[in-house]
Parts: C-alpha cells; sequence; structure tokens
C-alpha cells in the first residue's frame, strides 16, 4: 500500500506529510496536555512533583514504551537510527544538555513549548523562537560552528553499540521495555496524586505516541522506497534552522520528514487553542522581560546543536531508542534547569512582569 502512494505522490512529498501528520499529532496534544520540559524539571527541583511532572513523565514513558514494544513485535528497526548508528559526542551531549537546560528556565520554555505557544498567540515565544532556530544554524554552519565544533570533538564515540546505552549493561529489548515502564508507572502515580484529569493523562500519552508514529513512518517508508531514508523521528533544532534557511534562501525547496514536523506542530497546536477559545496575543512587558528569554534562546539554539538535539529530539526522540548521549543530554537539561531555577528563579533576582496581551479569541 505504501508503495502506491509513493508512486503516486513521490517519496519527498509523502514524506514531507508524514512530518505534517505527525507534528500536527504532536502539536495538538502537545497544547491540550501542557507537555514542558521546563515546567516538570521546576516542579521536580523544587520538590512539588506536580501534574507538570506527570505530563512530562507520561509522555516520556509512551515514547519509551510504544518505540520498545514495535521493536519487540519487528515492526520498528532503530538499529539505523542517527542517534545510535553514527558517531556521537559526549562532550557536545553534556555541555549542550546543561546549556540547553539553562536556556529553557530563561526563556521559560524549550524549543517546542516556544512553538506550540507561538501558534496560540504569544509574540514573546514566537520572537524566542526565531532567535533559536538563528543560533541552531550559526551553530550548525554559520559563525558559531567552529566553537561547536571544538566543544563536539573533545570526546567523540562511536556508532553501533557502544551509543546503545542499555547494551552497554548487557540488556536487550525486555530489558528496555520494562524500564520504560517503571516510568509509565512512576507517572501515572504522579497524576493519580495530582488528581490530573483523564483528559489530559490522554494528551499525555497520546504526544509522546507521537514520537512513535514518527519511527514507524519513517521506517515504514525506508522499507517500501528504493532511495536511501533516513531513520528519525521528532525533532525542532535541525528543522528549525532547515526551515530557516528554507525561507531566506531558497526558491525550490526539497521536501522531507522534517520540513514538515515545524507547520505541522504550529498548525496542531493552534486547532487546539482554537477548539478550546485559548488563543491570546501576548507580548514582553518590560526590557527585562525580553533580555532573559533572548538569552535563553541564544542557550538554547547553540545547546541543542552541540547535543544534537533539543528537549523532545534528544529527551524524548532519542531517549526512546536509548542512545548513551541522549540520556546524557536529558540529565544535563535537568541539571541546567535546577541550577538556573535556584540561582534565577529562587534566589531573589528580578523578574519579569506578566506579559501584556489581548483578550481571548
Amino acid at each position: 500500500m505504501l508503495t502506491s502512494i509513493i508512486d503516486l505522490l513521490g517519496e519527498d512529498r509523502l514524506s514531507w506529510l508524514g512530518g505534517l501528520v505527525v507534528g500536527g499529532l504532536f502539536g495538538f496534544f502537545a497544547q491540550r496536555s501542557r507537555f514542558c520540559l521546563r515546567a516538570a524539571a521546576v516542579e521536580f527541583s523544587r520538590g512539588e512533583g506536580g501534574p507538570r511532572l506527570a505530563v512530562w513523565l507520561l509522555t516520556f514513558a509512551a515514547a519509551l514504551v510504544g518505540t520498545q514494544g514495535f521493536v519487540a513485535l519487528g515492526w520498528l528497526d532503530v538499529s539505523e537510527a542517527r542517534q545510535l548508528a553514527q558517531q556521537g559526542s559526549i562532550s557536545g551531549a553534556l555541555l549542550g544538555g546543561v546549556m540547553f537546560g539553562c536556556g529553557m528556565i530563561l526563556a521559560r520554555g524549550c524549543a517546542s513549548r516556544l512553538l506550540v505557544l507561538s501558534a496560540n498567540g504569544n509574540l514573546r515565544a514566537l520572537l524566542s523562537g526565531l532567535v533559536f532556530a538563528v543560533t541552531a544554524q550559526a551553530s550548525y554552519r554559520g559563525l558559531l560552528s567552529p566553537a561547536r565544533e571544538w566543544v563536539t570533538n573533545l570526546w567523540l564515540v562511536d556508532g553501533g553499540p557502544s551509543r546503545d546505552i542499555m547494551a552497554m549493561f548487557g540488556a536487550g529489548t525486555p530489558e528496555k521495555l520494562a524500564f520504560g515502564s517503571v516510568w509509565l508507572i512512576a507517572g501515572l502515580s504522579f497524576a493519580f496524586r495530582s488528581h490530573l484529569p483523564r483528559r489530559l493523562i490522554l494528551a499525555a500519552l497520546a504526544a509522546g505516541a507521537a514520537v512513535v508514529a514518527g519511527w514507524l513512518f519513517t521506517y515504514q517508508l525506508s522499507q517500501a522506497s528504493f532511495a536511501p531514508v533516513t531513520l528519525k523521528s521528532l525533532t525542532f533544532s535541525g528543522p528549525s534552522a532547515e526551515l530557516l534557511m528554507l525561507v531566506l534562501n531558497s526558491a525550490q525547496p526539497r521536501l522531507g520528514f522534517d520540513l514538515g514536523i515545524i507547520p505541522g506542530v504550529f498548525l496542531g497546536s493552534f486547532l487546539a487553542a482554537a477548539r478550546s477559545h485559548e488563543l491570546k496575543l501576548e507580548g514582553f512587558s518590560d526590557g527585562l522581560g525580553m533580555r532573559r528569554y533572548l538569552l535563553g534562546a541564544v542557550l538554547m539554539g547553540f545547546g541543542a546543536m552541540l547535543a544534537g538535539g533539543c528537549a523532545v529530539g534528544a529527551g524524548v526522540t532519542g531517549a526512546s531508542v536509548f542512545a548513551l548521549t541522549a540520556w546524557l543530554v536529558l540529565g544535563g537539561m535537568w541539571l541546567g534547569a535546577g541550577l538556573t531555577d535556584l540561582l534565577v528563579d529562587r534566589a531573589g533576582m528580578p523578574r519579569p512582569r506578566q506579559a501584556v496581551g489581548s483578550r481571548r479569541v
């Protein structure tokens, strides 16, 4: 069936449509569940363990269990995913993760959250997201690329089994499934303890399922196509930079899965907000807020390209295939977020005032 669709639409167009649909699903359910690593990290660092932590755990666990479940069924093979098959950087993962964690506290959201909020009318998030994309592109191929490459080359790890964190301990798919189930149980326990509504639990699980859908789609496309197809799922740093360059510098884009993600998430989040009457224009209320958000966006942009992914690309997508560097990035994000929250938001430093905004639409 997929072969017939490829013949009808072409591989590139079908791949773009797949990214659009997967991104749309994630955007819709991320908006409904209020999925946000920053909010979860703040709750955790303050010892609260509330609904934001529960939502993140449920999304994270759904991606882990779903991905490894399909691997166990033989419907998915992630061994050729970039996070496992290609050379990675331990130094980039460690430093990039911490930088990203610091940045998302300052910007009050990670890259995916900024995109979701932008679609709801948050102009602060929109500007921060643009700065994130510019910094990511500058780190990849521009002015900041020498610094990124220098840090990346400090400590490298070869692709293959050495990048699979569970394989390092002699564990296989059954152990990965069991480990993911522990996270799922933890998420459900926090959800019940904080009286999280059932609709938010389901939305959080569905957001994680979108990551699984991305893996399944690109894998099935690679099996049906005669041309090489990269196995991948949701991420935001690379696609944001790619879309930025497309808008600025390319009259004839080559469609692909990555180019569908950003507009898909934006559209999905917009539809979710419109359905629940949560569309609202918001802007900066003072200069302090603008400086803080933009600094956070720069830290996230450089950190994401160092780390090889953002809070979703590395922290959920990469972690779902148990890539060593992705788990190091995730740990760095939690550490950087906790320290920044402690030293900035809880240390009595001046905080930006509430943003000015219009009435909800």
